[in-house]
């Protein structure tokens, strides 16, 4: 079944941070991954919203994985990490 990666941030130091995007747009896509979303606006209607949000289509919930756990990925989550406060959740769709 098909999954969404939902990335969520608020970015704290751009410099940093683009050279995460730079990385992730390279491994996501590698992995089978398509952008849906990518920043743009956000109109928060519940809850708390964070300032950069990214969904991406997987074929599956395996291939989001492995694009997470993918060495050049994780070598760049260290840059996001110090970069921004984010949370990433993987979701399996039916969709």
């Amino acid at each position: 079944m098909p999954a969404l990666w939902i990335a969520r941030a608020d970015v704290t130091d751009a410099a940093l941070y683009a050279k995460y995007i730079e990385v992730a747009s390279d491994v996501i896509p590698a992995h089978g991954g398509v952008f849906i979303a990518r920043g743009g606006r956000v109109e928060p209607v519940e809850g708390a919203s964070r300032a950069r949000n990214v969904v991406a289509r997987f074929p599956s919930v395996e291939a989001a994985l492995a694009a997470y756990n993918d060495p050049k990925y994780q070598d760049a989550v260290v840059w996001a990490k110090d970069a921004s406060d984010r949370e990433v959740i993987i979701v399996e769709t039916d969709a």
